[in-house]
């Protein structure tokens, strides 16, 4: 797969990261991921993080543009974020890619990784 794009201070990623409510995020859109609230090398530094934005490349790549972004927003509207299959698709991913973006290196526990929209939630609640 070639290397996507990575756009730092989008100002995309800014107004998901608003609509979140999240300190940053990264988002996909076509073979880019737009980044706000986090630099490239921190997002690249995480690995699960990665293997989570590469998965929403192969959806756009699988659906297409349009048939990926009318999915998504349909599912959000029906679901809510957490549960939109897209990304409880690209968690799984995540989980089980991670080791292939780690380039050697140990994965990041818990801790270290980059937590989800409802992570943020649950932790704002808490």
């Amino acid at each position: 797969m070639k290397q996507p794009r990575i756009i730092e201070n989008s100002p995309l990623a800014r107004l998901a990261r608003l609509k979140l409510g999240a300190p940053n995020v990264a988002m996909v859109l076509g073979r880019s991921i737009h980044l706000s609230g986090v630099s490239r090398d921190d997002f690249l530094r995480d690995p699960f993080w990665v293997a989570h934005e590469m998965e929403h490349i192969r959806q756009f790549e699988q659906y297409g543009r349009l048939g990926f972004l009318v999915r998504y927003l349909r599912d959000w509207a029906r679901y809510g974020y957490y549960n939109i299959p897209f990304e409880v698709a690209a968690r799984e991913a995540a989980e089980r890619n991670a080791p292939l973006y780690a380039q050697g290196k140990p994965l990041p526990g818990h801790a270290e990784r980059h937590p989800t929209p409802k992570a943020n939630e649950q932790a704002r609640k808490g």
